[in-house]
């Protein structure tokens, strides 16, 4: 069985990262999410609503599975039999970092990373601008699915 994760932090997910993800399920029998907890960090869903976001929204692929991590994503690999890590790029700047950690996490453990292309009309996108856009009033329908958009206006109203 071929298997892959998508590691990272999706608060929110994006419909970028979810380019990335349907595009692993059909080169993968399983892609497993790993939604990152850096407890350094606060975000603004919880790793439970992270969770239940991305699996309302990918609730039609049978193929993936969404899980939490802390520690190394090679650890993640390892306990799961996972060889491959994929990650989506926007640009120049993130295979400049993402290479030096797909280095770094291959020389840990020989698990590879497998770089996809974003679709053009999301190479923008973060999570990021998504929060400070939506939190400012501006219309985010057209980046994130619905759910999470749905829970961006529940969290961000304002009184």
């Amino acid at each position: 069985m071929r298997r892959a994760v998508c590691p990272g932090s999706f608060d929110p997910i994006t419909l970028g990262h979810l380019d990335i993800v349907a595009r692993a399920a059909q080169l993968y029998d399983v892609v497993h999410i790993a939604v990152m907890i850096n407890k350094s960090k606060q975000g603004l869903f919880t790793i439970d609503e992270r969770i239940a976001l991305i699996e309302e929204t990918l609730s039609d692929h049978g193929n993936i599975k969404v899980e939490s991590f802390h520690g190394l994503l090679v650890d993640y690999c390892r306990q799961r039999d996972i060889p491959a890590i994929v990650k989506g790029l926007r640009a120049v700047s993130d295979f400049d970092y993402e290479l030096q950690m797909a280095q770094m996490n291959n020389g840990l453990s020989g698990v590879e990373t497998l770089f996809m292309p974003t679709n053009p009309a999301y190479s923008f996108l973060s999570s990021s601008l998504v929060k400070e856009v939506a939190a400012w009033g501006g219309d985010v329908s057209h980046l994130v699915p619905e759910p999470v958009l749905r829970e961006l206006r529940r969290k961000l109203a304002r009184p």
